[in-house]
């Protein structure tokens, strides 16, 4: 029988040899490196991470979604090793090999829903967003392009131009790429879901197509079926059957940014399919190959329509990549019965954690998707601060969580977790909770 691992830690972190890594790193990184805690890894395996002192964390963000299979998963590794000693690098865009074409398959299946597809294979999810502008507005000959506020897309130029989770992203690189426009995603303040939903459909058809932009002149809409950096907001499947009305009425293209939302993240291949609502594109990237760099774009065969050397990638599809995301995908297929039963099961536990405890507001989700919002009991408004504090208690108590919108824990672990390592997740939040509930008078 195996022996059942807890987080343990040896000394505060960081300790010296830690120390040393981080003071080299803030000689020589750029300041723009976020750096949230002080987490110098060695070496992982499973959901469970080792820092250079000898700490062990358990890791319930998976490198923010993507280290699906867990860490340095055998299969995944073996996967890798076989591939470099075949050769490294042959550019995609120009040649031809057989993992690239196995994946390319691969990929264009996972949603049979959508029909025949083809792909485009990137180095990340970003690099994927900006590919699904050009294609989408190479397809239709249209400009304008639609997304939703909170959204998060990236951070080139393009992606950026998309983006409205943090105005920050956006600060001082403008002007951004010209016929973007931005419209409520959700507000918790509505009177029910499906009437705020509805709304946002009946003003975008009798307000801003006849005010602002015609439908004509539109491109794509692109949105997060469930939006990650921006707080792990769900929409109803109200609201997507009805924008994807909107958009085959108007021959709108509808794209997916299922970056984070993908690969078996909702105990579904892709968020689509839990909403039963089918984009023309979808992007791809994060838990695609446990942590190598890939991404990609999914399009009905009928939208990806670019001509030859209208888009093209150095090192998008690398055959390590490719390798890496084929044992992924294989593993993850089999994992969706126990994402969705595990998933179901933590979310009941944490509604009941929010039974006991006011400061959460409210638990959303689906699979091991799941947001954690934190609320101030006394005026009802985000307990940023208390977030941030239960994220770096949690830490200090070998925990490893990631916050997300103003005031919520995003938990997005590996894919691989058991009951026993959602129960030791549990058992220290709520340990953080007591604690920062007495400091706060909650």
């Amino acid at each position: 029988m195996e022996k059942k691992l807890y987080p343990e830690i040896k000394i505060a972190p960081p300790g010296p040899k830690g120390k040393l890594i981080i003071a080299k790193d803030k000689q020589y990184a750029s300041p723009s490196y976020i750096k949230l805690y002080d987490l110098v890894v060695d070496h992982g395996n499973g959901p469970w991470i080792y820092d250079v002192d000898g700490n062990r964390f358990l890791d319930m963000m998976a490198g923010i979604a993507v280290a699906s299979t867990g860490h340095s998963h055998p299969k995944v590794v073996q996967a890798i090793k076989e591939a470099t000693d075949k050769f490294i690098h042959i550019c995609g865009t120009d040649f031809y090999y057989e993992s690239f074409s196995k994946l390319l398959e691969r990929m264009a299946n996972l949603v049979p829903e959508m029909g025949e597809q083809k792909v485009f294979l990137t180095n990340s999810g970003t690099e994927a967003v900006e590919g699904a502008i050009k294609l989408a507005r190479y397809h239709t000959k249209r400009t304008n392009i639609i997304a939703f506020r909170n959204g998060f897309h990236g951070r080139t130029t393009g992606a950026i131009a998309l983006t409205s989770s943090k105005s920050k992203y956006r600060a001082h690189f403008g002007p951004l790429m010209a016929g973007i426009y931005h419209i409520p995603f959700c507000t918790p303040d509505a009177v029910t879901e499906n009437e705020h939903y509805s709304k946002i459909i009946y003003d975008l058809e009798h307000d801003f197509f006849k005010t602002i932009v015609e439908p004509q002149e539109v491109a794509a809409f692109i949105l997060e079926p469930i939006q990650g950096e921006g707080g792990y907001i769900m929409p109803t499947k109200f609201f997507l059957k009805e924008l994807r009305r909107l958009c085959d009425a108007h021959g709108i293209l509808l794209i997916f940014d299922e970056v984070q939302s993908g690969i078996g993240r909702t105990g579904h291949m892709f968020a689509s399919q839990y909403f039963g609502v089918y984009p023309d594109i979808y992007t791809s990237a994060k838990g695609i190959a446990s942590g190598m760099p890939i991404g990609a774009i999914v399009a009905k065969s009928s939208v990806m329509t670019w001509g030859r050397g209208t888009h093209g990638s150095t090192y998008g599809g690398n055959p390590i990549a490719c390798e890496a995301a084929l044992a992924t995908i294989d593993i993850v297929e089999a994992l969706l019965p126990s994402i969705r039963s595990h998933g179901e099961e933590t979310i009941v536990k944490l509604k009941k954690l929010a039974l006991k405890y006011p400061v959460i507001g409210e638990v959303r989700g689906v699979g091991f998707m799941i947001g954690v919002e934190f609320t101030n009991p006394k005026t009802k408004g985000p307990a940023a601060a208390f977030m941030e504090e239960l994220e770096m208690m949690a830490f200090a108590k070998g925990l490893l969580l990631l916050g997300c919108g103003t005031s919520t824990i995003r938990l997005s672990p590996p894919l691989i977790v058991t009951q026993h390592e959602i129960d030791i997740m549990l058992k220290i939040m709520e340990e953080c909770i007591i604690v920062l509930n007495k400091k706060y008078g909650f």
